[in-house]
């Protein structure tokens, strides 16, 4: 720990330029992973992004770039794709481990690192959360069930700068994918010189990003906990330049505290889902509305099993009065895709407006009431209550609704607040009537949200899978907006799903810093442009 302190007293170097600078952060957990192929965790991307560099990479508005390729083309069926690789990325192994190599520290990636990644997403033994992700590749879907080998995946390597994907079909999503951390590289050799322990250790990771992982120390009954990375001087060119040159990160077990470190000027920013008590005029800001959150009835309660009981209820939701003008944290939500998924260069709400799906109709809302009362042979409703998460949202703006209802239909529906724990079991088992649930994308990407309604209990009238399918195997970005959208009036015609909130995440970082990035639906921040002017 003193050679860390040791370590910690750099500071920004003297070109006064906002580089050099040592970044002081928190993560909320110790990272499960630094697996790209397997971590799903908020911590691990985090690092991940930091330590790994992929293929491609994507910017602010969602454009996809090159990032270690050099260039890429794709054949004119859309089934081919070949990338020249840059030659100035390597891996570099820190000489803490020398079990691996005796000599140099780093080497350089080639097509076969990426092979292998690709082959271990794939491989079902793996169990990677991102296979089906990449089951597009020629042969992904067989591998994934098991029916061939991953070595027979789709990728080849033309030369060591050379990689070929063949795919089974079309994807318009699939560079997108390549920007994802799950297609950063993956060394085959250093892979199994760690023995079943890459991703979990210090000693057991390679960067060909940005920063090194110089330590790793966590003790889940400890204090100090930290995970300290070091600039990447390999990986720092004319043409990618590293800026910052330290990122120290303290591994804190509760949000709050984190909150607490920033205010005292322990830390240097920290995301968030809320920043009530923030001065915003004090801080930089970025804000991204990327979850949404909605009402879902239990397929297996004996009322809301009535599509008539369903509407009544949709259609009797003012969302222009639910919300204060004054909350920032959430906004009223009409579509089942958060404004945060950018298409084309914009936010995919831009170019579909959400309005189209506002079915507010009070008349029409007293009739399918009328007709939910017949169908179930009912004069009222009672013992009905939300299940709500008390860390997703605060379940004032759901009494609202609940009082609308109550002067409507004459029945009160009440709120029930339960942990996250608590309410992830209560939907598992169906023990719920009715519940705020949220959806949100794995990566900038419509489909990572729409598939989330593919193969879930909570749905039995949202038949998606054909028209997931359809969307996979869309050839042209452009088009995408009308497969989104069609999906999207599929979903709600169903009444099985419907969106109340767009919720907000936050990136909240002290005013003499520039350039830190936020993913939000990753959550990862990366810091590999970032300046810090202090």
């Amino acid at each position: 720990m003193m050679f860390t302190a040791t370590l910690f007293s750099c500071g920004n170097n003297d070109r006064g330029d906002g580089t050099g600078h040592m970044y002081d952060v928190s993560i909320l957990g110790n990272p499960q992973s630094l697996d790209p192929q397997y971590a799903v965790d908020t911590a691990s991307n985090t690092i991940i992004k930091n330590l790994y560099s992929g293929l491609m990479t994507s910017d602010a508005n969602g454009n996809i770039l090159c990032c270690n390729a050099e260039n890429y083309s794709i054949s004119s069926d859309g089934l081919e794709y070949t990338f020249t690789l840059k030659k100035d990325n390597y891996w570099f192994f820190d000489k803490n481990n020398d079990d691996f190599i005796d000599d140099d520290e780093y080497f350089p990636v080639t097509a076969n690192d990426y092979i292998f990644a690709f082959r271990r997403i794939l491989d079902p033994s793996m169990q990677s959360p991102y296979a089906k992700d990449f089951s597009c590749i020629r042969n992904g879907s067989n591998i994934i069930a098991g029916k061939a080998l991953p070595e027979t995946a789709g990728v080849i390597a033309v030369d060591d700068y050379t990689l070929n994907i063949s795919l089974d079909y079309p994807c318009a999503e699939f560079l997108g994918l390549l920007a994802t951390s799950a297609s950063y590289p993956c060394n085959r050799e250093f892979f199994y010189s760690t023995k079943g322990r890459y991703g979990l250790d210090d000693r057991s990771v390679m960067s060909n990003g940005a920063f090194f992982v110089r330590q790793w120390f966590y003790d889940p009954y400890g204090v100090n906990n930290i995970l300290y990375m070091k600039k990447n001087s390999v990986n720092n060119t004319e043409t990618n330049e590293i800026l910052p040159s330290f990122l120290n990160f303290t591994i804190e077990s509760d949000a709050n505290d984190i909150r607490t470190m920033f205010r005292d000027g322990t830390i240097e920013c920290f995301t968030t889902d809320s920043i009530d008590g923030i001065n915003t005029r004090k801080y930089n800001t970025q804000s991204f509305s990327a979850t949404t959150l909605g009402l879902i009835f239990n397929p297996e309660d004996d009322y809301f099993s009535s599509i008539s009981l369903r509407k009544a209820l949709v259609f009797s939701i003012n969302r222009e009065n639910l919300i204060d003008s004054n909350n920032t944290d959430i906004s009223s939500a009409y579509g089942i895709i958060p404004p945060a998924v950018k298409l084309l260069g914009r936010s995919y709400r831009e170019l579909v407006s959400d309005r189209q799906y506002d079915v507010y109709n009070v008349s029409e809302a007293k009739r399918c009431y009328s007709v939910a009362k017949a169908e179930l042979q009912t004069e009222s409703f009672d013992n009905i209550k939300i299940l709500v998460c008390s860390e997703n949202i605060n379940s004032d703006y759901l009494h609202k609704i609940s009082q609308d209802w109550q002067e409507l239909f004459g029945f009160y529906i009440g709120i029930e607040e339960v942990t996250s724990a608590e309410f992830k079991n209560r939907i598992a088992e169906k023990d719920y009537s009715m519940a705020l649930y949220s959806v949100k994308a794995n990566y900038n990407s419509g489909l990572s949200v729409l598939e989330q309604f593919a193969k879930n209990d909570c749905f039995e009238n949202i038949k998606t899978d054909e028209l997931i399918e359809e969307i996979y195997k869309c050839a042209d970005v452009s088009e995408l907006v009308n497969h989104y959208c069609n999906q999207e009036s599929k979903i709600l015609d169903t009444y099985e799903f419907v969106p109340l909130f767009y919720k907000n995440s936050y990136l909240v970082m002290n005013d003499d810093n520039e350039d830190i990035i936020y993913d939000p639906f990753t959550e990862a921040i990366d810091f590999r442009i970032a300046k810090n002017y202090n």
